[in-house]
């Protein structure tokens, strides 16, 4: 079978880490399974995984703070596993750095869909012929490097963050409709325009001067985002 990747499960339930071994490793992916916070950091530094799916109620220390500290040391794409469903813990995610966010009691196949697209988004390349930097008065993009600044500062994206700049940057001057940034930054099997919202709110707080008045994200209201005049 194909090697899809590794991934890494960080989660203190036993039981759900055997059957998630079984799930991914039956769908080609490696597996590597912990039980603490403590672990799954060491654990990123040392197995470097494709990707990780963190739970967020773990004793010692809890995947708020996990995902926090592995972004300290890593971009890998990271799928936030939790019983929480709040709108406020979600946002609570994508601040800590979270890729994405599925909510306990969920599907196996869910998951491992959208373990597919996560690492799809992560692993995505530009076309050949498109522009490989994109600037945009003090906003530079390089998508072969997969590195942003912001008056000369760099400035530290997480995968589904850069792919929605990137998007937005291949379409500069042009507005980009919410469904249409969900199929090509989620995939097809994200209908939440939330998603795009949230993401954007976040992506603004790290690029603009006053996220509540930007300067480069500009807002068609009701239909979507544009980037750039």
């Amino acid at each position: 079978m194909e090697d899809r990747g590794k991934i890494l499960v960080i989660d203190d339930d036993r039981t759900l880490l055997g059957l998630l071994r079984q799930s991914l490793e039956k769908a080609g992916y490696r597996f590597i399974g912990v039980t603490n916070g403590i672990d799954g950091l060491q654990s990123v530094y040392k197995d470097q995984p494709d990707l990780v799916i963190l739970d967020v109620a773990m004793p010692r220390m809890d995947g708020w703070e996990t995902c926090l500290r592995i972004r300290e040391i890593s971009q890998v794409p990271i799928i936030m596993l939790t019983a929480k469903e709040d709108e406020r813990d979600k946002v609570k995610g994508f601040e800590c750095g979270a890729d994405d966010y599925v909510t306990k009691p969920f599907s196996f196949a869910e998951l491992t869909a959208r373990v597919g697209a996560v690492l799809h988004r992560a692993r995505r390349g530009i076309p050949a012929k498109a522009p490989r930097i994109y600037i945009f008065d003090e906003l530079e993009v390089d998508v072969d490097h997969k590195e942003v600044s912001v008056r000369g500062r760099p400035v530290d994206l997480t995968p589904t963050e850069f792919e929605l700049l990137v998007c937005l940057a291949e379409n500069a001057g042009r507005t980009v409709t919410h469904e249409q940034l969900l199929a090509r930054v989620w995939g097809d099997e994200y209908i939440d325009i939330g998603y795009v919202k949230r993401y954007i709110w976040h992506l603004r707080r790290k690029i603009e001067r006053d996220p509540s008045n930007p300067e480069y994200i500009t807002t068609d209201r009701g239909f979507g985002y544009r980037l750039g005049d």
